[in-house]
């Protein structure tokens, strides 16, 4: 029981860093504008994720299943973040 809580807690902390990383060179340079809906989006995602891997690690017993689904989820992660920031699909989302 203590494992488990302490990975959520790692993955809490993991989101926190992540998105403290914007946010102190927003700060700092001109180089980062997000506002907060940005960060709120961010957080959102990387929360789900950390959410939906942990669900997998706890349920999913089979080695091949969770190599998999974890691949799933992080491929999903990594198009969502890349059609955000630069619209490499050209999607409404993208904004543009």
């Amino acid at each position: 029981m203590i494992t488990q809580n302490t990975r959520l807690t790692g993955i809490l902390l993991a989101v926190v860093i992540l998105l403290s990383i914007p946010f102190i060179a927003m700060q700092f340079t001109n180089e980062v504008n997000w506002s907060l809906f940005d960060f709120v989006v961010a957080g959102t995602l990387l929360l789900g994720t950390g959410l939906m891997c942990e669900f997998v690690l706890r349920k999913v017993r089979k080695l091949e299943y969770r190599i998999a689904l974890l691949g799933a989820i992080l491929l999903a992660l990594f198009l969502i973040w890349a059609e955000l920031a630069v619209g490499i699909f050209g999607s409404p989302i993208a904004g543009s």
